[in-house]
């Protein structure tokens, strides 16, 4: 498994069409074994990066939205002091 891959689903945090470029390309190269590919094949592989993160942009907007982690409302609510009314 590729360590350096990023979770783009993030609770209140929106995913930027250059994270999603950046992920399928990272994608492609893991998949076809290479990080430059030739003349030959550039169009193929330009065309496999753009349909994956079409496909991973139609998977996340098809997604229902994340809750925040436990640590983010935490975070929250401590700079955040409760109202008293």
């Amino acid at each position: 498994m590729c360590r350096s891959i990023k979770v783009l689903r993030r609770a209140g945090e929106p995913v930027t069409l250059e994270e999603l470029d950046a992920a399928a390309l990272q994608f492609v190269r893991k998949i076809s074994g290479t990080r430059k590919p030739s003349k030959a094949n550039q169009e193929a592989f330009d065309r496999g990066v753009r349909e994956v993160s079409a496909a991973s942009r139609r998977l996340l907007n098809s997604m229902s939205e994340r809750a925040p982690s436990r640590a983010l409302r935490a975070e929250k609510s401590a700079v955040t002091p409760p109202v008293t009314i």
